[in-house]
C-alpha cells in the first residue's frame, strides 16, 4: 500500500463505505439476535414478566432471573450485544477511528481492490 494510495480521496471514501458497511453490519447482528433469542428469551420469561407487571418487587425480578437461566442467559446476550455495539459506535463518533482500526480497514479495501469484482464487497466499496 503506497502512500499515494491512501492519501487518494477515492481511496479514503472507499474505507469511509467499508467502515459504514462494518457499522450496518453490525446492527443487523444485533437486530437479528434480538428477533431471534431476544424473542425466545422474552417468551421464556413471560410469567414472571406477568408477575412484575402487577407487583413491582426486586424479588420478582430475581426469581425471574435465577429460575429462568436460559432466557436471562439469552436476554443478557442481546443487551450485552446491543451495549457494546453502542459504546464502540459511540467511541468512534466522539473520538474518531482508532490508528489500529483505520489501518485493519485501509488493508481490506486494499484486498477487495485487489480481488476485483470477484470479491463479495466489491460493489459495495470500489464501484460506484
Amino acid at each position: 500500500m503506497s502512500n499515494v494510495e491512501v492519501s487518494d480521496s477515492t481511496f479514503q471514501q472507499e474505507v469511509e463505505r467499508l467502515h459504514q458497511l462494518t457499522v450496518w453490519g453490525r446492527w443487523v447482528v444485533v437486530g437479528v439476535l434480538w428477533l431471534t433469542v431476544g424473542t425466545l428469551s422474552l417468551w421464556g420469561l413471560r410469567y414472571p414478566i406477568s408477575l412484575i407487571l402487577d407487583h413491582f418487587t426486586w424479588a420478582a425480578v430475581r426469581y425471574g432471573l435465577a429460575f429462568h437461566r436460559l432466557a436471562a442467559t439469552g436476554l443478557a446476550i442481546c443487551l450485552g450485544s446491543t451495549l457494546g455495539v453502542l459504546i464502540w459506535q459511540s467511541r468512534n463518533i466522539l473520538m474518531g477511528l482508532p490508528q489500529r482500526e483505520k489501518k485493519r480497514l485501509e488493508q481490506q479495501v486494499c484486498r477487495i481492490r485487489q480481488q476485483g469484482p470477484s470479491h463479495p464487497l466489491w460493489k459495495y466499496i470500489c464501484q460506484r
